[in-house]
């Protein structure tokens, strides 16, 4: 069967790529992807080169495919592996370039090998053997989940990484009330008198779909969201345009929420909603305000999951902080196969005892849910 590679996903129609996805699977649509790419956010001078293999049936029709990058660092990713990097520098190994299977900017799990299982495995292999000539390090799989996981253990050479964030679930609770009631005492007020500071300030908040959103409220969302980088002296990964790419190719999906002093907008956070689940992904602010990151951030979110009846709201990486808030720790995966055998055992024995420490750390966190105890 042909395999190609596309460097930009916009050559493919979208519904060719789309009806290789599973359900739900909203960072992965061409919509979402194509507008990194279309926007600038992400192309070989961000160090993001798309490479997107693909392998087809006779008639050209994709009966697989991998969302691949060739990678010169190792920003954007959330799965870090800079020492690694720093370690070969050391040995005289060369670690750059890589291939990254992954959505950029966005450490959400998903599906990662898309439409066929046996052609995905082909895929694979293809790309393992090309990897010599490319001069690449190796290949990496960002936040897995389900049958891919399961095809690349059974894979030789995969070493596979555990993480861990924090998810809030609905236990179906009829109010923002309920929620709390659920919780002990001590941590029912803490967040009760968080949200009353966010109120006594004035400050009231407005949900909308992408399709209610203006131009220059987009203006706004985007001045919010690159702030968050500025103020700690580094550049924001995502430009202008790709909010509005956005906003054209899947507006259904855009929810955001936007706090107001007065008639005055000072922060906004904005997020993806597929199927049961509300993904918080960027926000931002653009003055002082006490407690307004916990309320638009996640307040706000667990607000708006009981009230339009989402079992989950995934509010982003990492984050000690949401698990008094009650969100609750998930382990994510990535896997990594590397060229070099040396890099490949050293990695493979520091992963080995990575995994035990992450497991312990995600029970150690689950014992300190704020939930009242039956």
């Amino acid at each position: 069967m042909p395999i190609i590679t596309l460097e930009r996903l916009s050559d493919l129609p979208a519904p060719l790529w789309d009806a290789l996805l599973p359900a739900d699977q909203v960072f992965l649509q061409h919509g979402f992807l194509s507008a990194l790419e279309d926007s600038g956010s992400v192309a070989p001078n961000t160090g993001w080169k798309p490479a997107h293999r693909l392998l087809t049936d006779v008639q050209g029709r994709p009966l697989a495919a991998l969302p691949l990058y060739l990678k010169s660092h190792s920003y954007g990713e959330y799965v870090f592996d800079m020492a690694w990097a720093e370690a070969c520098e050391r040995a005289g190994i060369g670690y750059y370039p890589k291939l990254l299977t992954a959505v950029p900017f966005t450490p959400v799990s998903g599906a990662r090998l898309l439409g066929d299982t046996d052609a995905c495995g082909q895929l694979l292999d293809d790309l393992l053997a090309e990897m010599a000539q490319q001069g690449c390090s190796g290949l990496h799989i960002n936040f897995t989940e389900g049958s891919d996981d399961g095809l690349l253990a059974a894979r030789e050479g995969w070493l596979e990484r555990l993480g861990c964030q924090y998810h809030w679930f609905n236990r179906g609770y009829r109010d923002f009330a309920d929620f709390l009631d659920a919780l002990a005492s001590r941590k029912r007020k803490q967040l009760r008198k968080e949200r009353e500071q966010v109120a006594g300030q004035g400050i009231e908040f407005d949900w909308r779909e992408g399709h209610q959103l203006s131009e220059l409220e987009w203006d706004f969302v985007y001045a919010c969201y690159a702030n968050t980088y500025l103020v700690r002296g580094r550049r924001p990964y995502l430009t202008r345009d790709f909010f509005s790419l956005l906003a054209q190719r899947m507006p259904q999906a855009i929810r955001l929420v936007l706090a107001r002093q007065g008639s005055r907008p000072v922060a906004m956070a904005f997020s993806l909603l597929a199927g049961d689940t509300l993904y918080g992904r960027y926000w931002g602010c653009l003055g002082d305000f006490d407690r307004l990151h916990f309320e638009t951030c996640f307040y706000q979110g667990i607000d708006y999951a009981i009230g339009q009846g989402v079992q989950r709201f995934d509010a982003g990486a990492q984050g000690e902080h949401k698990l008094i808030r009650g969100f609750e720790p998930v382990l994510t995966r990535s896997w990594h196969y590397l060229a070099h055998p040396g890099l490949r055992s050293a990695v493979a024995e520091f992963l080995q005892q990575e995994r035990s420490g992450v497991r312990a750390y995600a029970e150690q966190a689950r014992q300190q849910l704020p939930y009242r105890q039956e």
